[in-house]
């Protein structure tokens, strides 16, 4: 299998990544709100709790619209998909240590920690447009930490409309191959 093969399968089964963006952006959200209006410590349980379902979560969205929930057993990006998977939840251990030295910095260092997850998704998706959003997670991470570190809630606001957004817009890329791969089968 060529390696542009399997990114075209990625795009396809995962829908450009929508389905997982709309859920991790809604897990954000929910975590944003709670922030806001409740308290820092439930925000950081909701998100770390909830945000260990954000792969099953996906896979029920999938599901639920129609779609295959995963990759065929055997292909390719299935080991690297794994190892991206389990990136994120190992590298939360640094988030507890700064967090404990200074609680606002939680969400900004979660944040750079999102978007470096991100970095691979580039190549296993075979879409740039994962580039743009890890460098927007970690540009804005890095500048809320350093820049307005007295705004709790900020850095969760601002990555839920990112990955909302960006999940609309791996969905257009991905409809759109699709609808064009079907036009040239007719």
């Amino acid at each position: 299998m060529q390696i542009t093969d399997a990114q075209r399968d990625v795009r396809s089964v995962f829908l450009g990544g929508f389905a997982g963006q709309l859920v991790s952006g809604l897990v954000w959200l929910l975590s944003a709100v709670l922030a806001t209006w409740r308290s820092p410590r439930s925000a950081i349980i909701a998100l770390v709790v909830v945000g260990f379902f954000i792969f099953p979560l996906t896979q029920l969205v999938l599901r639920l619209m129609g779609r295959p929930a995963s990759l065929p057993k055997g292909h390719p990006m299935n080991a690297l998909g794994m190892q991206v998977a389990f990136m994120l939840p190992l590298n939360l251990l640094l988030v507890a240590p700064a967090t404990a030295y200074r609680l606002n910095w939680f969400y900004p260092a979660v944040m750079i920690l999102l978007g470096t997850h991100y970095f691979p998704f580039i190549f296993m998706y075979g879409m740039p447009q994962f580039g743009v959003l890890a460098a927007l997670l970690i540009g804005a991470g890095v500048a809320i930490g350093l820049y307005i570190p007295s705004a709790f809630s900020l850095g969760a606001w601002l990555t839920a409309a990112l990955l909302l957004l960006f999940a609309f817009i791996g969905r257009s890329v991905a409809l759109r191959e699709s609808k064009r791969a079907e036009s040239m089968v007719r």
